[in-house]
């Protein structure tokens, strides 16, 4: 690859956290679905605003409850307007603590990359 090259890298990468035995727990898509549940007030909508399946992402959301030991989600079923689903105490504090992580992590990796390209492009 030339040096010229070089300035058509782009950076890109998940975060994610992990158990003990390395399970994924909880990362950027778990994250972006809570993110749209908070938005739009309806797991559904959420479903459909990202393209996923409602049972996967249900199944997935009660997995990452059950290994963080709290509930997530609230759930109200529907009526004459329908049902919604909003985000627990808990689940807001786990999104807001994970935006500020990731635009932390965001701001260092894009740092980082930077200094990395100015390596490679250099006359070391």
């Amino acid at each position: 690859m030339s040096s010229g090259k070089y300035n058509e890298l782009r950076l890109q990468y998940k975060i994610w956290f992990t158990d003990e035995n390395e399970k994924g727990i909880f990362g950027d898509g778990k994250w972006k679905i809570l993110k749209a549940i908070d938005e739009t007030g309806s797991l559904t909508s959420a479903c459909e605003k990202l393209g996923i399946t409602y049972r996967r992402t249900w199944n997935d959301l009660k997995s990452i409850e059950k290994k963080l030991g709290f509930s997530l989600l609230e759930k109200t079923r529907g009526g004459a307007e329908g049902g919604s689903t909003v985000l627990t105490k808990e689940g807001i504090k786990l999104i807001r603590a994970f935006d500020d992580f990731h635009n932390t992590m965001d701001l260092i990796m894009q740092e980082h990359f930077k200094t990395l390209k100015q390596r490679l492009t250099s006359d070391e």
